[in-house]
């Protein structure tokens, strides 16, 4: 007997250890394969349909699949593998089959990917690693090729940038030139209209002096009296506007405030003198006339706040602009002012009575005693 150890090496780089067994006189040698070279003369004759029949598969199956069964039809044909089914001619139809369906699967991985090298030259490259989010997604290539070519993009957008801003300050001070020229002349037209408008009203005051118009006037001849005491105050422009608000010459907006703020403590007054004119204890007609009179009140607070609206509306400072007034918290407070009231009251009384006390006492006194001066 003879025991001999030989490497199978298929041409996807497997290794496969097997071990010859005894081999006897009258059976021919039989062809082992080293790589993808046989050691004897024999050529194969099978087609690629023919050999995925002989190793049990389908076309398009996976490289796995080809392997696991060249192994599993190995082992049951090989002639060292001591099985009953062991065939050298079987095995070799396999090996043959197995290394055809191994070419064909390699030929069309290459054509698949020459094709996709194709496609990919005409479709967009993706950015496939996380540097490539980087550099605002400008470039391509190695990161250092891109980091370079990123720095031009930046280069070349900040020279647009200033241009842009050189164009656009330009185009402003061209507008801005135009809207002095504009405006130089509307105020040359609103100079002319005012020393127009001025010198009538002068024209007419003095036409009218010369009337005697005038005449009938308190104070005629004598100087304007100052109102304002405070030297931070210009006293004509004082003197304007105190003679304006005599004369009822006065802003919208403060008359509306003016208006509001009298209405308020008017409606204050108005609730507090019906709780006062009602009394207590609260009876259930008492407490009826409350309510009614409660309902009357916050119809009033309601048009009061739409005309706080209003005034909001007109008023030219933010400051002065005013929030609306809450009924059910003046109607609290028309109860605690009736309570306080109230309690005034009861100590005013306490305090005259103690007076009159004290008066009768030093009366009694003084009666004794000019009885006493009598006997």
């Amino acid at each position: 007997t003879k025991w001999l150890c030989v490497m199978l090496t298929n041409n996807i780089g497997h290794h496969f250890m097997v071990r010859q067994a005894m081999i006897p006189r009258n059976l021919k040698p039989f062809p082992y394969i080293s790589g993808n070279r046989m050691l004897s003369g024999y050529k194969p004759k099978s087609n690629i349909k023919d050999s995925y029949k002989i190793l049990e598969l389908e076309e398009g199956c996976s490289l796995d699949d080809i392997r696991n069964s060249y192994r599993s039809l190995a082992k049951k044909y090989h002639p060292d593998s001591g099985s009953a089914t062991a065939d050298s001619e079987a095995f070799m139809k396999v090996e043959e089959a197995y290394r055809v369906v191994l070419s064909d699967v390699a030929t069309k991985k290459k054509s698949s990917e020459s094709n996709e090298e194709e496609e990919d030259q005409f479709k967009s490259k993706a950015p496939q690693h996380r540097h490539y989010l980087s550099f605002e997604g400008v470039g391509f290539g190695t990161p250092s090729q891109r980091e370079k070519q990123y720095m031009q993009f930046r280069v070349d957008r900040a020279t647009e940038q200033v241009l842009e801003y050189r164009k656009q300050r330009l185009e402003s001070q061209y507008a801005a030139t135009d809207l002095m020229k504009a405006k130089d002349v509307r105020q040359s037209k609103k100079v002319k209209i005012t020393q127009a408008v001025e010198r009538l009203v002068e024209d007419l005051i003095q036409e009218s002096m010369a009337k005697g118009d005038f005449d009938n006037l308190s104070g005629k001849g004598k100087p304007l009296q100052k109102f304002s005491d405070c030297p931070h105050i210009d006293p004509m422009t004082h003197n304007l506007n105190r003679i304006l608000i005599d004369n009822g010459y006065q802003p919208e907006w403060i008359l509306m405030q003016k208006e509001i703020r009298e209405t308020i403590e008017r409606l204050r007054k108005n609730i507090v003198a019906s709780r006062s004119k009602l009394g207590g204890p609260m009876t259930p007609y008492r407490q009826k006339q409350w309510n009614h009179i409660c309902e009357q009140f916050i119809e009033d607070i309601r048009k009061l706040n739409k005309r706080i609206d209003n005034f909001n509306l007109v008023v030219p400072i933010l400051s002065r602009q005013m929030v609306h007034f809450s009924a059910d918290k003046e109607i609290v407070r028309a109860q605690k002012t009736y309570e306080a009231l109230m309690e005034n009251r009861d100590a005013s009384n306490s305090d005259t009575k103690e007076n009159e006390e004290e008066k009768v006492k030093s009366f009694g006194w003084k009666s004794s005693l000019f009885k006493w001066l009598n006997l």
